[in-house]
């Protein structure tokens, strides 16, 4: 027995690993810093996003005047489909179980009609996915277009992917001019969501011998003032974010930062945010524009597996650091808290409904046995599998017995898939199934978890070990073998 006790985080902070990690072996750690390093209120942020884009088509004599965000109305990990104006949840394999368009949410039949020989294959140019939650006011946006171009409001011959390209054309404008920036660093508090477990998460690594890194698509003026603000409070007075961290590159235009061979710029006057262009290594200590992943595998003398990346976009983050360079990834889902926090709280639920689906399987089995045996009865071409007086009896009980399962199933799936969104559900989850977000961060992060300073836990000297998984055809001894009669 061990006569002292390892900190353990909540469940709602843990790391999930979909692949084996060990930190031990990790030389060099790199950062985001927007909602992964520096985790903003996400109602405030998407609110004023939204509102600046609301506010330029309004200027640009488009009629929003009415719009508003709903920040329930959307999750990440939706995808829009610039062909029908829809916005769709899909399972791992692509197939759409959850639909709107605009904001109309499609009934069964009509997300039939409209899918059911249509897969959401993300490399489509029809597919745009909701990475990460900079995409909830830009889907928000873009579903209200759509209700207003149905209803007849908006200018001749703009179409779906019209709608989309303006969205697109004002968010990225919202956050590019600096307005909304500028109001962040006015009123940081309003913003910004402080987490004093994160400096000492760093500081572990830093002096665990860990090389730290700042890759942040944000400009420099920016980032130190919001890294000032969200850091150097939890730091020992004298001292500053800035000594965290060997490297700091802004303006890293990710993922073109891993997929390019961009210039280097070195920050020369940090105070006028002045650059010059840079040639050779990156020195540690300096602030930098722009570069490259390949150069920064280059100057750290390091490459593949030895790097871990850290980031919160799916795709301009651990996608392309994955797929390209072969970097550990771990990405940052914030939704994760409160995710995990409903499926604790329906677990007894959740327990009740596997009972029961398990009794509708068995039932299920039962009702297709005897329904072969009447067909085997009848054509007298094979022996009936079961023997009993009155099949058509038995069939009409069966079948009454599974209708009465469905309806204690029914709320109790219901409740399942409405979990923590009650329009779309779980980001990680479509229905039984694993979600297509899901299986992006399934294939692209080696880890998930909901915040930087969960790292803090399991120290950088830890062994993250993926769990064996279950496949469809491992027996389950809790469930055992049941016979169909008794």
């Amino acid at each position: 027995m061990n006569d002292y006790t390892i900190p353990q985080p909540s469940p709602a902070r843990g790391i999930h690993v979909n692949r084996t990690l060990n930190l031990r072996s990790i030389q060099a750690i790199g950062y985001d810093m927007d909602y992964t390093l520096v985790h903003y209120h996400v109602d405030q942020w998407e609110q004023r996003a939204f509102d600046h884009a609301k506010d330029r088509l309004a200027s640009e004599g488009w009629p929003v005047g009415d719009l508003q965000f709903d920040s329930q109305a959307v999750i990440r990990g939706l995808a829009i489909d610039l062909e029908l104006g829809n916005l769709l949840k899909a399972t791992r394999f692509g197939y759409v179980i959850r639909a709107t368009h605009g904001t109309r949410f499609l009934d069964y039949d009509e997300v039939r009609s409209a899918y059911s020989g249509t897969l959401v294959d993300l490399s489509e140019d029809r597919f745009v996915f909701m990475n990460s939650l900079f995409s909830l006011s830009e889907a928000s946006l873009y579903g209200q277009l759509i209700d207003l171009l149905e209803a007849g409001k908006l200018r001749g011959g703009v179409g779906f992917a019209d709608c989309y390209e303006l969205v697109r054309d004002v968010i990225n404008d919202s956050h590019q001019e600096g307005q909304l920036k500028a109001e962040i660093l006015e009123d940081p508090e309003r913003f910004i969501d402080l987490d004093s477990d994160i400096v000492l998460a760093l500081r572990d690594q830093r002096n665990s011998g860990k090389r730290l890194m700042l890759i942040t698509n944000s400009d420099w003026d920016y980032a130190q003032q919001i890294m000032t603000y969200a850091f150097d409070r939890f730091l020992p007075e004298g001292h500053t974010w800035r000594e965290l961290f060997d490297t700091v590159i802004v303006s890293a235009a990710k993922p073109a930062f891993f997929t390019s061979d961009l210039p280097l710029y070195k920050v020369e006057d940090e105070a006028k945010s002045l650059l010059r262009p840079h040639f050779g290594p990156i020195e540690p200590g300096g602030v930098f524009f722009g570069g490259n992943a390949r150069l920064v595998e280059h100057s750290l003398g390091l490459s593949g597996d030895e790097i871990l990346y850290v980031g919160d976009h799916l795709f301009g983050d651990v996608h392309f650091s994955k797929a390209l360079l072969r970097w550990r990834t771990a990405l940052i889902l914030r939704e994760l808290e409160s995710e995990v926090a409903a499926l604790i709280e329906f677990l007894p639920g959740q327990v009740q409904l596997d009972r029961l689906m398990h009794q509708k399987q068995q039932l299920e089995a039962e009702l297709a046995a005897l329904r072969l045996s009447d067909q085997r009865a009848q054509l007298q071409y094979a022996e009936a599998w079961v023997e009993v007086d009155d099949l058509k009896t038995r069939i009409d009980a069966t079948r009454t017995r599974i209708a009465a399962l469905d309806n204690e199933i029914g709320p109790l799936a219901r409740t399942s898939g409405g979990l923590r969104n009650e329009a779309w559900g779980p980001i990680m989850r479509s229905g039984q199934d694993k979600s297509l977000f899901a299986r992006q961060v399934e294939k692209y992060a080696d880890v998930y978890t909901s915040r930087v300073s969960n790292l803090l836990y399991p120290s950088p000297f830890a062994m993250l070990r993926a769990v064996r998984l279950d496949l469809p055809h491992d027996p389950h001894p809790e469930r055992g073998t049941v016979p169909l009669w008794t």
